[in-house]
């Protein structure tokens, strides 16, 4: 009979140490979601560039398309080379989806002219705001 009463409190200690963490792990899910569902992915060009100086500039939406151009010239969309030829048919898929500015991220070290090509196929693709990335004095 002892021992019978021995096991009892045995349960009894293990049923009040429990803790329900439950309602925690839906409080903890409930946040996820709602981080997750609230941030903005801002779509990066993928390479690094020294961006030329300007006293003039201006901030703009982020919803936009970065194109990426490398001292040598070559472009990048999302972390990938598309090429100067590539330019128009990206522009123009992205464009169909929603209409945005497109603004190009130059090395301040990158011919002119590759600069204005690309200035021009995104203007041929049908975007109507084209802009040069620049840093603030």
């Amino acid at each position: 009979m002892a021992r019978r009463f021995q096991r009892l409190g045995e349960l009894e200690a293990g049923v009040k140490s429990e803790i329900d963490i439950s309602p925690l792990i839906d409080v903890v899910f409930i946040l996820l979601i709602f981080f997750i569902v609230t941030t903005v992915f801002v779509e990066e060009t993928g390479i690094e560039v020294n961006k030329p100086r300007a006293a003039t500039q201006q901030d703009l939406e982020r919803n936009s398309i970065l194109l990426g151009v490398t001292r040598t010239g070559q472009v990048f969309y999302g972390g990938r080379e598309i090429g100067v030829a590539g330019v128009r048919s990206v522009v123009s898929r992205l464009i169909k989806q929603d209409p945005m500015p497109v603004i190009i991220q130059a090395d301040r070290e990158t011919p002119t002219e590759a600069t204005v090509s690309i200035l021009d196929e995104a203007r041929l693709a049908g975007a109507e705001n084209v802009f040069v990335s620049t840093v603030n004095d």
